[in-house]
């Protein structure tokens, strides 16, 4: 089909919203601009007309078709994206009893190391022939770190500058991966999409003080889908000769699972579709399935789940929905690089954690397709890790000699009471407070009692002095909001293990809470800040009070009590 630059996207004049200051700017009729026409949000209804067995060519966009053989020689990198390989799975397909085919589309092949990188060289290139992106224009991108990778890696090649904007959860493997290929990093806090402080809001901030910038914009962006509706979904047939009975993939964007699900959907009509959302994200059908516990709030797996439905995803192309959690999901991602030889990351291990349970619906002879969209090289220092694997709670401690504190709980360290900061209190004042107190730091406190985060002194001063703050700026403005808690009756072998990264942990303990209607809930209550002092001052031998003495000593004569009745029973 011909390209058609002024039908890039569904709405052509949101076409502007992609453009900073120094081109186009924004469209101020846009309803889809917020108030202070400063940002659009990543949810806003989708304008695109796609139907079941509507016709392609009442179609406002263009399509490319996918390449049938890669060239002896590559004219460059961007050639080496698409044509991931399709992988039978063997040894975990048995062991979970399925009679069906399970097959990987493994797309950490691709030349940027994700699914990601489709996206990425489709938006900049619909962009480049609409005449949007030009010459020496910058690139800005809020992303968990794969669609930025992508852009990165086309904008090296291109010669676009590219900022990317990322919350602090994020794995450094994938912060070094965007300075190599040139790209400028803002961190953020983990926090609401709609937050000021967020990386969608931060990008656009940036974007409306850059000349000549421009947000991509995956969560809007046609061109997502589209790489996939046009590219994976017709490699996946190919692969497949037509004959596919079921696909899982995760949703992030949804760009992946919406593409894919509407091709397949018009090829393979009996196909079944199942979605895959991580637990704490809202995206899933139907709710019920997104109850969020206090524990859920932070989700480990990176590239998958939203506190928001983004544009691109059309949720009524998606049979089933299947939860995913951390644990199985980084324990799966493991089992697939140690008995299938797969190196994929995380979000791979949640979807075919997912596959492995749904994929029993499927009979002999049938066939499942689940995408794995990205490389372990991401996680080298994350569920890679035995040690971080132990730290997060996601596998149990194998080490057989322990020092003699290590099974000692938490509760026996003498912590100072906690002093808490509410998050309007200035800058100012909470260097007053600390430095009165004698606290390097403290944790953020909402009213309700809910923490959000940490601020150091040394965090503060640094901060004014950079002039990303002032003295009268509130502290949530640079609260730190990635930290590590650790429960009263945990033990001090774990809190080493997380004082091993982390120069803090915050010690809570639950309290069951009642409301008026009999119902109750776990509330978390901050008991204090453990540091590596507090546990070396712990572990010193001159420390070593008479009552964890008594301790040991209980401990040793269980050991004897034990190893006496193993004797007797063996006599």
């Amino acid at each position: 089909v011909p390209y058609q630059p002024d039908q890039l996207l569904c709405s052509p004049s949101s076409i502007q919203d992609f453009s900073g200051p120094g081109s186009h700017g924004l469209d101020v009729e846009n309803p889809e601009v917020n108030a202070n026409n400063t940002w659009i949000q990543p949810n806003v209804p989708s304008k695109c007309t796609w139907e079941l067995g509507k016709p392609t060519s009442k179609s406002p966009h263009s399509f490319v078709l996918p390449v049938k053989k890669e060239p002896k020689i590559l004219s460059n990198i961007l050639q080496k994206i698409g044509h991931t390989p399709m992988i039978r799975v063997n040894k975990i397909a048995k062991a979970y009893g399925l009679k069906c085919e399970l097959l990987a589309k493994c797309e950490y092949f691709n030349a940027g190391g994700s699914v990601k990188d489709r996206i990425a060289i489709r938006m900049i290139e619909d962009a480049e022939k609409a005449g949007v992106l030009k010459p020496g224009d910058t690139l800005i991108e809020p992303t968990s770190g794969n669609t930025g990778i992508g852009l990165a890696l086309v904008a090296a090649v291109k010669g676009y500058r590219c900022i990317i904007v990322m919350p602090e959860k994020m794995s450094m493997e994938k912060v070094d991966i965007l300075k190599a290929l040139g790209a400028e990093i803002v961190r953020t806090p983990c926090t609401r999409y709609d937050a000021p402080e967020s990386n969608v809001r931060v990008a656009w901030k940036l974007k409306n003080e850059i000349p000549n910038s421009h947000i991509l914009d995956q969560y809007r962006n046609p061109g997502n889908p589209l790489a996939h509706y046009d590219t994976t979904a017709e490699e996946i047939l190919e692969q497949c000769d037509g004959k596919v009975d079921m696909f899982v993939a995760g949703a992030g964007t949804g760009g992946t699972i919406t593409g894919m699900a509407r091709k397949l959907k018009e090829k393979c009509p009996g196909c079944k579709i199942v979605g895959v959302d991580p637990d704490g994200s809202i995206v899933a059908l139907p709710s019920s399935l997104n109850t969020i516990s206090a524990d859920e709030t932070t989700m480990e797996v990176e590239g998958i789940g939203h506190d928001f439905i983004p544009t691109v995803l059309d949720r009524s192309v998606v049979d089933e929905w299947s939860k995913s959690n951390d644990t199985d999901s980084f324990l799966m991602a493991r089992r697939l690089i140690r008995e299938e030889g797969l190196l994929c990351g995380g979000s791979s291990g949640s979807a075919m954690a997912a596959a492995v349970k749904v994929a029993k619906q499927l009979k002999e002879g049938q066939r499942c397709v689940v995408l794995l969209p990205d490389s372990v090289r991401n996680y080298m220092s994350k569920f890679l890790n035995d040690k971080w694997m132990v730290k997060s709670g996601f596998l149990k401690d194998v080490q057989e000699h322990y020092p003699w504190w290590w099974n000692i709980k938490v509760q026996k360290l003498n912590l100072l009471a906690p002093l808490t900061l509410l998050p309007d209190v200035n800058c100012q004042k909470a260097i007053e407070i600390l430095r009165e107190k004698r606290y390097d730091q403290a944790p953020v406190v909402a009213e309700s009692g809910l923490i959000l985060g940490m601020v150091t002194l040394s965090n503060i001063l640094s901060s004014i002095l950079a002039g990303s703050a002032q003295f009268s700026d509130p502290v949530m403005k640079i609260t730190y909001q990635q930290f590590s808690k650790i429960n009263l009756d945990d033990t001090l072998g774990k809190l080493s293990q997380i004082l091993e990264n982390d120069h803090f942990a915050i010690v809570v303990h639950e309290l069951e809470q009642y409301n008026a209607d009999g119902s109750s809930f776990m509330k978390q209550m901050i008991f204090g800040v453990a540091t590596a002092v507090d546990l070396l001052s712990f572990v010193t031998p001159k420390n070593k009070s008479q009552e964890f003495k008594d301790e040991m000593l209980k401990a040793a004569s269980s050991t004897i009590i034990f190893s006496m009745a193993e004797s007797e029973k063996n006599n």
